[in-house]
């Protein structure tokens, strides 16, 4: 909380109060005040304190008692003294006014000895440095004034000074210790929440990355099956009447494209449980395996052409030729699905230095030829591109002017 300024109406000073602006105010969130709830650890501080306030107030006490002063003085000391502990209770909410009004009080009242120096301490645990040496200052010229109210007969002045001045520095190097602790515990428990909730972004980017490998790898290799499985089912639906020799025929092919389907799937799942994707245990695709995924379209019934210009059939890194293949088998999956029936040109030219073109070319759809739409995800060139990119490749795709659809590759290839 804050003071508003008001003027005296003397020399046009300003009051004490109003010269403690951001004194009265708690900068420090990291050691809450005036807490409504106290716990057991805070119940036994306040208790400690009372006591302490108590034993030292009333020593204080005796020793003033010995210049003799009135009744009356006497008796009414102590109930300020009193009052003064009490107040203790409170420290918290208020510590720089309570300090403050101890600090006052601690000149004529030397029962509040105690409560006063408890007071400066709660200013050094719960305020800045600057306003914790204000007020231990302010208490320690308030100290001095006090031997000059109550003389001590059996030490000097100048003795009963140093040791005050020296007793208000150690409770106010005590706080300020016991602040820097407090601060130093909650910002490590900052951080180790901060890193616990780092670990757990890592943990769930991890995750999401598995999903999309998993999703990639399921795509690209189940896709191509499964196209092949829906075209030669496709077949025997659209031809009931065909021979039982090529229904024999058919019904082969289906099956041993459904047992290479799961064989695909058994390397899906080593592939995804290995600890990286380039597993040495698992055989990567060539350039050289595109001529079978060539020749299974066309058994499928696909008209497919590859045109190979490579300059001397040369062989291009893992890491591309694995990517080439992919661009190839994705091109092909999507004309079974959308565009099944008509002829697709796969071709492949450049060399060590120049880079890898990749082109499979088809001609649109006529009107009336397909049947059923083979269902896909919508996702399959998004990876490609995806793909593409992570191998510092360019993926493009689209009608041309003739109207047909191209799906092309750039793949880099050092020479």
């Amino acid at each position: 909380m804050t003071s508003t300024p008001q003027r005296t109406d003397g020399a046009g000073g300003l009051e004490l109060h109003a010269l403690l602006p951001g004194i009265l105010r708690d900068d420090d969130a990291a050691v809450p005040s005036g807490r409504s709830r106290r716990s057991a650890r805070d119940w036994i501080v306040d208790v400690g304190c009372f006591v302490l306030a108590v034993g030292i107030g009333l020593a204080a006490y005796d020793n003033a008692m010995q210049n003799e002063p009135p009744e009356v003085v006497a008796m009414l000391d102590l109930i300020v003294g009193a009052l003064g502990w009490v107040a203790l209770w409170w420290r918290r909410r208020w510590p720089v006014e309570m300090a403050i009004a101890t600090s006052l009080l601690s000149i004529v009242v030397s029962s509040i000895a105690g409560a006063s120096l408890i007071a400066v301490f709660t200013v050094a645990v719960h305020r800045r440095i600057a306003i914790s040496a204000a007020v231990a200052a302010f208490h320690a010229a308030c100290g001095l004034t006090f031997y000059v109210v109550y003389p001590d007969p059996t030490t000097s002045w100048r003795m009963s000074a140093v040791l005050t001045i020296l007793l208000v520095a150690a409770v106010t190097s005590w706080g300020m210790f016991v602040r820097a602790r407090r601060q130093l515990v909650l910002s490590l428990r900052e951080r180790a929440r901060q890193a616990e909730s780092e670990a757990t972004l890592r943990e769930d980017r991890a995750r999401h990355l598995e999903r999309e490998r998993i999703a990639r790898e399921m795509h690209d290799v189940l896709a191509h099956r499964l196209s092949l499985l829906s075209v030669h089912a496709g077949a025997l639906d659209y031809r009931p009447d065909m021979p039982a020799e090529d229904v024999a025929r058919a019904a082969s092919v289906i099956r041993a494209s459904a047992h290479q389907a799961l064989q695909d799937l058994r390397e899906v799942i080593g592939v995804l449980r290995a600890p990286s994707d380039d597993d040495p245990d698992r055989p990567q695709p060539t350039l050289d395996d595109i001529d079978g995924l060539v020749s299974e379209s066309q058994q499928a019934g696909m008209r497919v052409t590859l045109v190979d210009q490579r300059a001397d059939h040369a062989q291009p890194p893992p890491a591309v030729a694995r990517c080439a293949y992919r661009v190839v088998q994705e091109g092909l999956t999507n004309v079974r699905k959308h565009a099944d029936g008509v002829g697709v040109r796969v071709t492949m030219q450049g060399g060590p230095g120049d880079g890898l073109d990749i082109d499979v070319i088809n001609r649109a759809p006529v009107a009336g030829w397909l049947h059923d739409e083979i269902p896909g995800a919508g996702t399959g060139l998004v990876g490609l591109r995806e793909r593409v990119g992570l191998s510092g490749g360019r993926l493009d795709y689209g009608p041309t002017p003739d109207g047909d659809f191209r799906l092309h590759a750039w793949l880099p290839w050092p020479a």
